[in-house]
């Protein structure tokens, strides 16, 4: 099972690598040409809108209730059912995303003000914005049936398809900046017209691989087929547990667009490098997990389905606890190397580090939340991480009040920053309280040998962290050197640093290829 699982999230996790790349390539392109201002602030709002009505559309709620129904129903009923169960979810979801596309269109210019309040003060701005969300909401219509298709292959184990699927996204982007910008009045609108493109692509990507299952059906609307309305009892709920990262980086959003201009592009690039762990790893580890999960639930299975989420824990601090010390200690490399080009600054970087540093506070709980969550919905309870959701949201926006006001009275410069801590804090909250429910509630005890593996993982990561401070250099260096220079540099302390991380775990006893999803031999 082990070794079934750990091949799976390396497929995902190449592949989502590959995306993520592209997804740098993509951010610095739009760094050399756009710059970190006001035509940026007004993108980013236009594609983070869309972006979170698809995580409660698409691979946020609907998946993590999709997955573990459709997964019963492979392993309960004949294949004619499940072709009728995805013809019916096929035709509602579709019907559902179409009504909503056209009211988000319309209503663009309220989303724009819900969402960023502080666009208005600036006609200019505002209207951009307005203008790019109508290109760029349908992609949530395209990228909502993506997504349900992407369930489908992943429950049937087709598990690349899907991972490799988002490379498309970065592909437009990059493709639209480079070679269409140009043509525009405002250059910055060819990004929102390579969204829609991505969208279509996406969907049509993967349409082949559900005929050759034998489960490319033309969709039928059916709100009372059973199987629909459990997945939308379940979705419900989980629109909110699923996103509530999102609904916090969309409040950031608000908060910011009242603070100094730069500030929701300051927060955006961050959040793109702390992404590229959680997408690249706890992601992948999550989308593996939950098939597995939902198979071992409803066969019953209530020791292999413990044994299985101690596994995924186990991964998610040997990676996540190295991963956020390199962003905390490589901020200022990272940004520099990837970014600071053309219109993107040193003053950028600066104002990037600080936010990026607060935001690698937060990502082990991060991918906590991710690897976590999926022992509920496996088991269809998709209400009680809503109401932990809840709690840390609200936590979240009482520490915005809290860290934001002050540092706008004192330290003008670092507003943004005290809401990428705010969320990170947030983050912890959230996964603390998942993991003291799945306690009380039986559904898991940790395995053996937990204590001597956070001793050597923080030992190896504090060994690391030394490394990385001592021949990093100072930032003026970064700001000064060349491009190749820093690509250079950059390599080899991500590279010495990885490399003397799991040497250290090696010589303390962790090899992780032995982890078995069971019982846990290490003392």
């Amino acid at each position: 099972m082990s070794r079934r699982l750990l091949k799976s999230t390396a497929i995902v996790s190449v592949y989502t690598l590959l995306s993520r790349i592209l997804g740098f390539v993509r951010d610095m392109v739009v760094a050399r040409y756009f710059g970190a201002g006001l035509i940026t602030d007004a993108f980013y709002v236009a594609f983070r809108i869309p972006n979170l009505l698809r995580r409660l559309f698409a691979e946020g709620a609907f998946s993590q209730a999709f997955v573990p129904v459709l997964g019963e129903y492979r392993q309960k009923n004949t294949h004619q059912d499940v072709q009728a169960l995805v013809q019916r979810v096929a035709g509602t979801l579709g019907l559902v995303l179409v009504i909503v596309t056209i009211l988000g269109v319309i209503g663009a210019p309220v989303l724009v003000y819900i969402f960023a309040p502080g666009f208005s003060g600036d006609e200019g701005r505002f209207e951009l914005t307005v203008s790019m969300l109508r290109l760029t909401f349908p992609y949530l219509f395209f990228i909502s049936l993506t997504a349900f298709a992407a369930g489908i292959l992943n429950t049937y184990g087709r598990f690349a398809v899907p991972a490799f699927t988002p490379v498309l996204l970065n592909v437009s982007m990059i493709i639209a900046a480079v070679v269409y910008s140009p043509s525009f009045e405002q250059p910055i609108m060819a990004l929102a017209i390579g969204v829609f493109v991505a969208g279509v692509l996406q969907l049509l990507f993967q349409l082949p691989f559900l005929y050759r299952l034998k489960l490319l059906t033309w969709p039928k609307p059916d709100r009372k087929d059973e199987g629909v309305r459990r997945i939308m009892r379940l979705m419900l709920p989980a629109m909110f547990g699923s996103s509530v990262a999102q609904i916090n980086l969309l409040l950031d959003t608000l908060i910011a667009s009242f603070l100094m201009t730069g500030s929701v592009s300051w927060l955006y690039y961050s959040d793109r490098l702390m992404e590229f762990p959680l997408g690249v790893f706890a992601i992948a580890l999550a989308t593996v997990i939950l098939p597995s999960l939902s198979r071992q639930h409803a066969d019953e299975d209530t020791q292999q389905f413990n044994q299985t989420l101690d596994w995924a824990l186990r991964w998610a601090i040997l990676i996540g606890v190295p991963a956020a010390a390199a962003l905390m200690f490589l901020a200022v490399p990272l940004l520099t190397t990837l970014f600071q080009y053309g219109e993107f600054d040193a003053s950028d970087v600066i104002k990037s580090e600080i936010s990026l540093q607060a935001y690698s506070i937060g990502l082990l709980g991060f991918i906590l939340v991710k690897v976590l969550v999926p022992a509920f919905y496996a088991r269809q309870d998709t209400r009680t991480p809503v109401k932990i959701g809840v709690i840390a949201m609200t936590s979240n926006m009482a520490l915005n009040l809290l860290i934001v006001i002050p540092l706008i009275l004192f330290w003008f410069d670092g507003p943004h920053a005290g809401l990428a801590l705010a969320t990170s804090l947030g983050a912890f909250v959230n996964s603390g309280l998942l993991y003291r429910t799945l306690r009380k509630q039986g559904v898991y005890q940790p395995q053996r040998g937990w204590f001597w593996l956070w001793v050597r993982i923080l030992f190896a990561t504090a060994v690391m962290s030394w490394f990385l401070i001592e021949y990093g250099g100072l930032d003026e260096l970064w700001l000064g050197m060349s491009a190749a220079g820093r690509s250079g540099r950059l390599a080899w302390l991500v590279f010495g640093g990885a490399g003397l991380y799991a040497m250290l775990l090696l010589m303390t006893g962790v090899w992780p290829w032995r982890w078995r999803s069971s019982a846990w031999d290490e003392t």
